[in-house]
């Protein structure tokens, strides 16, 4: 699905030269589920906005379905993100003014879907989720366990094939935050390419693979047998 090929990512101001990420090699097949992991401030969130496409490289080659988009601008970055790119974030983003329904369609609105078609996938997204009793409720009257699962919603409602996920249980308790990793668990194993960061060893437990960083360097890969 996609290959980083000694890919670096650096931050420059007048004086202060950051070296984000440096000369990473990594390939992700379709249908993966793979952890990324590693201290604060080693590249973990500059390696998922690169993926995906919210950020470019400095140098080295980035090929996502066998197209170098290293060099695209971004109206060509954001055509290929949209068709096949859906993201998680730690805090949710969700529009207070939005009821759960609106939000999830929100991501819809991009796409040439009729609103009939539009209003079947929310249902269907919904319920797969968990959430169709809190179709009319606002974010403010949901759970952060609730919203997450929003969010989530909102992220696959596309059908897009790879899901990012950055800390996606970080505001959450661990109940709450485990009910989203089965969830996401449940995606992969119905198809969806997942690429996730997270600080915790437990929630990684439910990746195949663990791709470790240190200093934006890949430091190790951990292939985890399956039950």
């Amino acid at each position: 699905m996609l290959q980083l090929n000694n890919l670096s990512k650096i931050y420059q101001t007048d004086e202060v030269e950051t070296i984000a990420l440096n000369e990473v090699n990594i390939e992700i097949n379709a249908g993966e589920f793979v952890a990324i992991m590693g201290p604060s401030g080693c590249g973990k969130s500059t390696l998922l906005n690169v993926i995906g496409m919210l950020d470019s490289p400095s140098s080295g080659d980035y090929l996502f379905a066998g197209e170098n988009v290293a060099g695209y601008n971004e109206s060509q970055l954001s055509n290929i993100r949209k068709k096949n790119i859906g993201f998680i974030f730690q805090s949710f983003n969700l529009i207070d003014e939005l009821n759960v329904q609106e939000n999830i369609e929100l991501a819809l609105l991009y796409h040439d879907i009729p609103a009939a078609e539009r209003r079947d996938r929310v249902a269907a997204v919904m319920d797969r989720v968990g959430v169709a009793h809190r179709a009319r409720h606002m974010p403010s009257q949901l759970s952060g366990g609730q919203q997450q699962r929003v969010a989530v919603a909102r992220a696959v409602v596309g059908e897009q094939p790879l899901i990012l996920a950055d800390e996606p249980t970080g505001n959450l308790d661990s109940a709450h935050g485990q009910e989203v990793m089965e969830m996401l668990q449940k995606l992969n194993q119905d198809g969806t390419t997942i690429v996730m960061v997270t600080h915790s060893p437990s929630h990684s437990d439910y990746a195949r693979r663990i791709v470790n960083l240190l200093d934006g360097h890949v430091l190790t890969e951990n292939l985890r047998a399956v039950g």
